[in-house]
């Protein structure tokens, strides 16, 4: 069968709720405003004329009227009833659902506003569930026959059912919310035989009739408790408990200088990675004419980084003042996301379509959901970073004696020079005290500072300081920054902290070394320290994932609003982490053949003494080039 174009997508289905299909051509959504329209429609001929609205007078006091006064429209009746001034209770374990109560409550003449609970999670989008029917999802090993799990769904289906009446019939209720829509009961009775036949196949049985029992008993506080844990986490994809837990500081069992000690074994070489953007050597002269000249003859000419389109950019601005042609960029700031694959589509027949994580789009969709003031672009070969700004060694840096590893990260902005560093933070490790940290002025025109994802603002350059300058308490805020006058300046900063011989530490740190123009002989790369299991490089684990897999740690959340961007600084700690949670997996594989830390080096055991570095497994080690031997 042909995937559907979705030419019909927006015509409502003519059997309406009676339809049966799985996969629809028609639209589902408002079906009963669709068919009441059209029964409007065909009346409109016959009806008499509308009369004249009475205009009312607006009271005096509208003005300091709250929204737990305005009117509200209950579930049984077409008339507004004022809501109660008793305050809603919570769960306070818990954060607040919201959405659009799943009962009728509005009618032709009693126009209603959509309720929501007043409480900061209160902007959450309504939900939507699935179009589904007792049918048992379909698994690869299932635990029983189709038969007995059919039986089973219907069972959970019938226990939730009861517990929605409780809140249906309940007009007490302050939080609409938790009446579920058919679908969403549907939905919950298969996500629950779902999980027990995933996670306990061998007493799927059983597991289940206790599930059933303890539904059947369940008091209203307990289901409206567990309703809320299920529904954040179905629609929302909020871990419960996150919005309060502070991230806690990383505790390892080894000292200081174990941990630097160990560091030497972690080290990632980058001789031979040059194809993954890796740079080991400074482009000659010959190479970076070469570059200027194919800039030249481009005159400008670019591809935007976010929508694919060409435009022209014009560096020192154009005769008119601007900087960029073909207007504003509309693109979506997330990537596209396919569902992983299952053994079992071949048999249904089920097509995965990729989706946008921005804005849930489907591939196709739309052209984008956000518009940037301009395209913008990024220039990723050496020879032309290097016409820009050419890369530099790090120097001996004799006056250092014994530098503790550098653990840094650079936030990146569109420039009309590429993409430019524009923030760098360095951290001292593994004790995690902030050494540097400044803003830097690119050396191009400002395009975008990409504030989503660098977290750096316009306020961020007006409010800075320039570095050196002392602070006066009285003035300084979360806002106001230490600021260079190039990136060049700002490398120089860095390369004073570290010798070739110190472990620079970071994530993807290709990124950051390129951004800076630094060869610097010795990484730590926790991209290439915990490879991607699809393989290792070019596909890397982002470091959102990894600090909450290794070190149940939120990161890159954008603050309180979601619309902070990142924070240079939370990386920087959240990648030495990851690296210190390395290292212990490391001493204890050396502590068992017989090492020792002595004056600050690992020394190896006599018998052993010629055997090297320890040999480790898959995603423990340093090399890039590994197998599955031995897993």
């Amino acid at each position: 069968m042909f995937a559907p174009l979705g030419l019909f997508k927006d015509i409502p289905c003519p059997q309406g709720r009676e339809c049966t299909l799985m996969a629809c051509m028609f639209s589902h959504r408002n079906l009963t405003s669709a068919s009441v329209s059209q029964d409007a429609s065909s009346e409109k001929e016959n009806a008499e004329p509308p009369t004249k609205r009475i205009k009312l007078e607006p009271r005096a006091e509208a003005k300091e009227t709250s929204k737990d006064d305005l009117p509200r429209v209950d579930s049984t009746k077409s008339t507004p009833v004022k809501k109660p001034a008793v305050p809603v209770p919570r769960v306070e374990s818990t954060p607040p659902v919201s959405r659009q109560s799943a009962t009728p409550t509005t009618t032709a003449t009693t126009p209603t506003k959509r309720e929501s609970t007043p409480t900061s999670g209160s902007n959450l989008p309504p939900r939507q569930a699935p179009k589904e029917t007792l049918n048992p999802r379909m698994l690869q090993k299932a635990p029983a026959t189709y038969n007995v799990r059919v039986a089973i769904v219907k069972k959970l289906h019938g226990a939730l059912c009861s517990l929605n009446d409780q809140f249906v019939k309940d007009k007490t209720l302050q939080d609409k919310c938790l009446i579920l829509t058919p679908d969403e009961l549907i939905t919950m009775a298969l996500d629950e035989e779902e999980k027990v036949a995933r996670e306990s196949p061998t007493v799927y049985s059983n597991v289940v009739k206790l599930r059933i029992v303890k539904l059947s008993k369940m008091s209203k506080d307990d289901w409206a408790k567990e309703l809320k844990d299920y529904l954040n986490k179905k629609y929302y994809k909020i871990k419960i408990g996150a919005a309060s837990k502070e991230p806690k500081p990383f505790k390892s069992n080894l000292t200081v200088e174990e941990e630097i000690a160990v560091a030497s074994h972690l080290i990632t070489p980058l001789q031979g990675l040059e194809e993954f953007g890796y740079v080991t050597r400074a482009p000659t002269a010959d190479e970076i004419e070469t570059a200027k000249k194919g800039v030249a003859e481009a005159k400008g000419w670019e591809k935007c980084e976010r929508c694919n389109a060409r435009f022209q950019v014009f560096p020192g601005r154009a005769e008119d003042g601007s900087l960029t042609t073909g207007g504003t960029c509309t693109h979506h700031p997330g990537k596209a996301f396919y569902p992983p694959k299952k053994k079992t589509d071949h048999i249904t027949g089920t097509t995965r379509e990729g989706y946008f994580t921005c804005c849930n789009q489907k591939l196709g969709e739309s052209s984008g959901c956000t518009t940037g003031a301009t395209h913008v672009f990024k220039v990723s070969e050496t020879k032309r970073l290097a016409s820009i700004l050419q890369f530099e060694q790090t120097p001996e840096n004799l006056h250092l004696d014994n530098p503790t590893p550098i653990c840094f990260d650079c936030e990146m902005g569109y420039t009309t020079f590429g993409m430019e560093l524009i923030r760098l933070t360095a951290v001292s490790w593994p004790v995690g005290e902030k050494v540097l940290d400044v803003l830097v002025r690119p050396l191009g025109e400002v395009l975008d500072l990409n504030s989503r994802y660098s977290g750096v603002f316009p306020e961020h350059f007006a409010n800075a300081i320039p570095y050196g300058s002392p602070v006066e308490p009285s003035t300084s805020d979360s806002t106001q920054h230490r600021l260079v006058s190039s990136p060049a300046e700002a490398r120089s900063l860095l390369l004073n902290l570290v010798t070739p011989t110190t472990p620079l530490i970071g994530h993807a740190i290709d990124n950051d070394l390129n951004a800076c123009r630094i060869i610097h002989p010795t990484v730590i790369d926790t991209a290439i320290l915990y490879p991607h299991p699809g393989g290792g490089l070019p596909w890397r684990m982002s470091l959102r994932t990894l600090a909450r897999k290794h070190l149940d740690r939120e990161i890159q959340t954008g603050g309180a609003s979601g619309k902070q961007g990142h924070d240079s600084a939370e990386d920087a700690l959240a990648t030495g982490d990851l690296v210190r949670v390395k290292a212990g997996l490391v001493w204890g594989r050396l502590k068992e053949k017989g090492w020792v830390v002595i004056e600050g080096k690992l020394v190896a055991p006599d018998s052993n003494a010629a055997a090297g570095p320890v040999q480790l497994k898959l995603g423990e080690g340093a090399g890039v080039k590994r197998t599955r031997e031995g897993e």
